[in-house]
């Protein structure tokens, strides 16, 4: 009997003009996300490679490595092409130097605004709108609308059990959907690697998780479409129920957590912050300004050189530069630490709110899974760190001096002339990007939430279809 009743609701979903329009719709956004990312990738990729290799270039005929500007970039990450997430949000360039905080720049969207007005067509929009909308427009009526047509009351003439019925028709309309979206999503992997993006067995693993996440997600759609269904007496009912319930759960929690988490927990402002390292600094550059004149007053030795002088004068100011440098990363690790300790909390806070609608849980498995969640962001300026301590032993072993910038020359002082440096000398940055152990474990909670979400809206479903009246 529970076949039976599948392969009706398969037969009356498969054969409908309605199925016929949605599934090519579908197939045609799936494909055409696959190819924009992949496309994107290449953009991405060929502007990392041209930014390196400009990154090299502009240090040709340097003969002073204290002189150089040396930039490291972020490689695109290949799953971003289907779930873009923060990546294209964040600084994809950050400036290199030897001591000092880092800033990363050049987002996608400073580049490209348009997409910050349209962002982007990937995995996550087609699962999280897209399909969750024609899940409802299929299910809205799975038990009502039969009522309506009275082919619920002849269903019911026979001795079936009212279980097996609202469980074949939720599991033949996830099968009407579910099987034929395979197709473009099938496509839409083979054109990847021809297309030129490189995918690992790792990236393959998640990618298919993703693809999991979305038919979580699709049935989380079509089991409350069935739970509401089985409450109301109309379909009509039924429906404006649900396109209120998908508003809410898609367009309303999501951001209404942002805002409550704001208010619940304050977080110094970037500008507060940068406000206070600049008063800092500028107190301690006077300071050593005066500390400065003083020396020169005190120091002065008859029958010296001013050459001896002047070099006595630039290890003092350089002694007081690490210093005063020393002071100011304290002060500033302090003034990021608390800022990151305020905004994991009001982070806490948001997700953990977000997290009553389906909608924002797909997204965050979604987005870990593919490895552009906000830990990208904090990788990213992980390694940056990392790799600065390593440029600047680097600097210190060519130049001898743990700052770059000008030396002090007395003037008409011949200068002893130095060959240019090699720059392909300079220690490589290679980003590690995600790895597929810690992006899976991270995603695994909320892939649990979306297995618990179907579940409940089942058994209410099935509790209300026990009541429902089939007259």
């Amino acid at each position: 009997m529970f076949r039976l009743i599948v392969e009706k609701e398969l037969r009356e979903t498969l054969g409908t003009t309605k199925f016929a329009v949605t599934f090519a719709v579908c197939a045609v956004l799936i494909l055409l996300a696959f190819y924009v990312g992949a496309r994107n990738y290449q953009v991405g990729r060929a502007e990392y490679e041209a930014a390196r290799a400009e990154n090299l270039k502009q240090m040709e005929g340097l003969t002073d490595w204290g002189r150089v500007d040396h930039r490291i970039f972020m490689p695109p990450q290949p799953l971003a092409a289907l779930v873009s997430g923060v990546a294209n949000d964040i600084g994809r360039t950050t400036e290199v130097e030897t001591r000092g905080e880092l800033r990363s720049e050049n987002s996608r969207f400073n580049e490209d605004p348009m997409f910050a007005v349209f962002r982007f067509l990937d995995l996550e929009f087609l699962f999280g709108v897209v399909l969750s909308l024609f899940a409802i427009l299929f299910a809205y009526d799975a038990i009502n609308g039969e009522k309506e047509r009275g082919t619920l009351r002849l269903s019911f003439a026979n001795s079936i059990p009212r279980d097996r019925y609202i469980l074949g028709k939720l599991v033949g309309a996830f099968l009407a959907l579910a099987i034929p979206l395979l197709i473009p999503i099938l496509i839409g992997c083979v054109l990847l690697p021809i297309l030129g993006v490189p995918m690992d067995n790792g990236a393959w693993l998640r990618l298919g998780l993703v693809v999991l996440a979305g038919y979580l997600y699709l049935g989380v759609f079509l089991a409350l479409s069935v739970f509401i269904s089985a409450m109301t007496e109309r379909s009509a009912t039924s429906f404006l129920m649900l396109l209120v319930v998908w508003i809410v759960a898609v367009l309303i929690v999501p951001r209404a957590s942002v805002l409550v988490a704001g208010r619940a927990v304050d977080v110094p402002s970037i500008d507060r912050i940068n406000f206070d390292k600049s008063k800092f600094e500028t107190q301690l550059w006077q300071e050593d300004r005066d500390k400065m004149m003083d020396w020169q007053e005190e120091n002065s030795r008859e029958g010296e050189s001013g050459r001896e002088f002047f070099e006595r004068f630039q290890q003092y100011t350089q002694e007081l530069g690490e210093e005063r440098n020393q002071r100011i990363s304290e002060y500033t690790a302090r003034l990021n630490e608390e800022r990151r300790n305020r905004e994991s909390v009001q982070q806490r806070v948001a997700l953990g709110i977000a997290r009553i609608s389906p909608t924002a849980v797909f997204t965050l498995a979604t987005t870990n899974l593919a490895g552009t969640s906000l830990s990208l962001k904090h990788q990213y300026q992980a390694e940056s760190a990392t790799y600065q301590k390593i440029y600047s032993d680097f600097i210190k072993e060519k130049t001898g001096r743990t700052n770059s910038g000008m030396v002090i020359r007395l003037g008409g002082e011949e200068e002893e002339e130095l060959d240019p440096i090699d720059p392909y000398e300079l220690p490589d940055f290679s980003f590690a990007g995600p790895q597929t152990a810690d992006v899976t474990a991270a995603a695994l909670p909320d892939l649990g939430l979306l297995v618990l979400f179907n579940v409940v809206f089942f058994a209410g479903a099935f509790v209300s279809f026990l009541k429902y009246d089939v007259r």
